[in-house]
Order: structure tokens, then sequence, then C-alpha cells
């Protein structure tokens, strides 16, 4: 993947994901942007010696305001394409951004998803549904939630004595390998938005 891909990530939590990227070397990290400031994914970026940002939600007015704060942050630190890391947060995605913005799901879409299936929601949901193939999914982001073109799925089969832990600890072992795939295919200028649909090239 080229180096030179600049990437900005948003994130609400531990930043689990943000580490992955960097572990192996995804792209450039030019800024982290958080919701709370207690997330320890900041913490993370501080530690690479990545520029972080805390924009809240409660202090940013209307849902189009916070996002607009967000995106500008992201265009100021020259990012190409902004990649949601457990981001907890609806982000109004402006027409120039659209195709630029992606996210990881703990599931594989358009199952277990929508508002309020993140974390160990999705998985207790899968347990619970006796479904027997879960997995994640890498999508576009479009200003619903988890519904945007789908780049990359990973199945992953779920155990007779699973629980939602240990779901989502093999789960999250298939995102550390669709997320950096799915932004070489972007960088490697390989994927075409059709509509719903991504073709990879």
């Amino acid at each position: 993947m080229p180096p030179s891909l600049r990437l900005a990530v948003l994130l609400s939590g531990g930043g689990t994901t943000l580490q992955n990227l960097l572990d192996r070397q995804v792209g450039q990290i030019v800024t982290v942007i958080a919701n709370k400031p207690e997330a320890y994914g900041l913490e993370r970026a501080r530690k690479a010696g990545i520029p972080t940002h805390v924009v809240r939600r409660g202090e940013s007015g209307d849902a189009s305001h916070f996002s607009q704060r967000i995106v500008t942050l992201c265009e100021q630190a020259g990012a190409e394409l902004i990649c949601m890391a457990g981001f907890l947060q609806r982000l109004e995605i402006p027409p120039a951004w659209f195709g630029r913005v992606m996210n990881v799901h703990p599931s594989l879409l358009p199952a277990f998803g929508g508002k309020g299936f993140f974390g160990l929601r999705v998985h207790a949901a899968v347990l619970e549904a006796g479904v027997k193939i879960t997995g994640c999914t890498v999508h576009f982001a479009d200003n619903h939630y988890d519904q945007g073109p789908i780049i990359v799925q990973k199945a992953v089969a779920v155990a007779e004595d699973d629980t939602p832990e240990t779901l989502q600890a093999r789960v999250f072992a298939a995102e550390c390998q669709a997320y950096p795939e799915a932004i070489g295919l972007f960088a490697a200028g390989r994927l075409r938005l059709e509509g719903r649909r991504v073709r990879v090239l």
C-alpha cells in the first residue's frame, strides 16, 4: 500500500482498530478524532506522535454542525480517506466525501446492523438468533447507520460454546485483516462505486 495515503481515524473508545492500523503500517494516519476526551484511542495516537482532537457531540450544536467540525478537521489535516474505527456517532457526510469514508462493523451486514448495534450487543444478538456464520464488514459509510456500499466481508464460524466475548475476539481478528485489505484496495484505485454496489477492479 502506498505509505502516502493520508488517513483520518475517528473513534470513541479504546482504539484497538487504530492500533491495528498502526501495527500494520496502513497508510499515513494524519489525525485521530474522538467524541469523548477519555477515549483511550487518543492516548494510543499521542504515543504514535499523531495529532488528536476531541469534538464533543453535546457541545457541537446539531448533528450537521458536529459532523462539519469533524470533516473540517480531516480536511485541514490533508486526509484523503476517513476511517471510522469504533466511532459511535452518526457522521453526516458531505457529497464531496461520498466514497471516501469507510467503516468496519462486527457482523455480516445487512444482518445485525443499525442504530444500537455495536460492540458486544452485536455478538449477543448473533448468539440469540442462533446463526451459524457471522463475521465483519468494511463498507463505505453513508448517512444511515451501517447501510453503505459493502467493500470487504470476512466470515467467522459461530462455535456451539461461544459467548459474546469469545465471538467478539474472533470477529475482531477478522476485522484486523479486512480493514487493511479494504484500505489497500482504495489506495490502489481498485474500488468503483456503482450505485449500492462496490466493484473491485
